[in-house]
């Protein structure tokens, strides 16, 4: 966990980034007149959902960066700490082999000469005098190695730190224009003609599908499952899912743990062609790696596709142009 000035300090940057941020992408405005037609209401809409579900991943990495950046954070944290009683320990040694050469413990070869009984002694005594010269080099030089140690966690702290400040200034940016996205989205959305709700909220092909066995089979029952659950952006389910979380949770419930976002699972597992296509690959949209859904066979897929739509089939080349498909094995 944050330590309690790195909380202030990043509740700071929160508040910090609490400014209105504008748009630039396409359609950040929703128009102000209706389209002249369904067929390009629909596709306006379509256009602006595609433009939100781009951001709602980008802000969903966001937050799982700043998970990375925590734990280093944390561990930054742990380091210094560790550091700092490594030299208050080796400093108090320091001091007390100080101590005890004001004291007199320690003696030159003079001191010890003079004062030994014998040959015996005096050679005891100039051991002794080795001992503790060699107990305090050694104690001075863990005392060096533990102050630059503190030195540099302090500095890794800090850039953690800032690195954490800067990412929750990010994810409040993203947040806002996902927000500002999915409102327009939202508008252009009850512009469109019951028909073409009637169009987007058709849910498909709802009838039994055989899977194969094994891990992939298990990940597309429970993705086929979900047939007919709403599609609501940043959702984790049961019954709302954006793209990707499907994916994550359907493979979760396979047994095997796959990142979050779609462009992260655009690097798990291995590459395939879209002729060896086959029930459970995970297939990435747009060059944003935006979307992704997962295959049923070779031509069908199931995805969690936009607002007002929801969990479907569908021809797995009319949902967009595909980036890269990745088998879990």
């Amino acid at each position: 966990m944050l330590s309690h000035p790195s909380r202030r300090t990043v509740r700071g940057a929160l508040l910090a980034t609490a400014v209105v941020v504008v748009s630039s992408l396409p359609g950040g405005q929703a128009s102000a007149q209706p389209p002249a037609n369904a067929s390009d209401a629909l596709k306006k809409y379509e256009e602006l959902s595609h433009e939100a579900e781009k951001l709602n991943e980008q802000h969903l990495k966001a937050q799982e960066d700043l998970k990375a950046k925590q734990g280093e954070l944390d561990k930054a944290n742990g380091d210094l700490n560790t550091a700092k009683q490594d030299e208050d320990a080796f400093r108090g040694h320091v001091d007390l082999l100080t101590e005890a050469s004001f004291e007199g413990a320690r003696f030159n070869q003079l001191s010890a000469l003079l004062v030994s009984d014998s040959q015996q002694d005096f050679l005891n005594r100039m051991s002794a005098l080795g001992v503790l010269a060699a107990d305090n080099s050694e104690a001075m030089g863990k005392l060096s190695a533990a102050v630059n140690k503190a030195d540099e966690a302090s500095g890794k702290a800090k850039e953690a730190t800032d690195a954490a400040q800067k990412l929750l200034g990010e994810i409040d940016e993203k947040k806002k224009a996902l927000d500002t996205q999915v409102n327009d989205a939202r508008t252009q959305y009850n512009q469109l003609s019951a028909a073409d709700r009637a169009k987007l909220g058709a849910g498909g092909d709802m009838s039994k599908i055989l899977v194969p066995p094994g891990t992939a089979g298990k990940a597309l029952e429970f993705a086929l499952a979900q047939r007919g659950d709403a599609y609501v952006y940043g959702a984790n389910g049961p019954d709302q899912w954006d793209c990707s979380s499907l994916m994550q949770k359907a493979y979760a419930a396979a047994g095997v743990s796959i990142p979050r976002t779609s462009g992260a699972q655009a690097g798990v597992g291995r590459s395939v062609s879209r002729a060896e296509v086959k029930a459970g690959d995970l297939i990435i949209y747009y060059s944003s790696q935006s979307h992704v859904a997962m295959a049923v066979d070779n031509v069908r897929a199931v995805h969690a596709s936009t607002e007002g739509k929801p969990v479907l089939i569908a021809d797995i080349n009319s949902i967009g142009p595909i980036s890269v498909i990745r088998r879990i094995e």
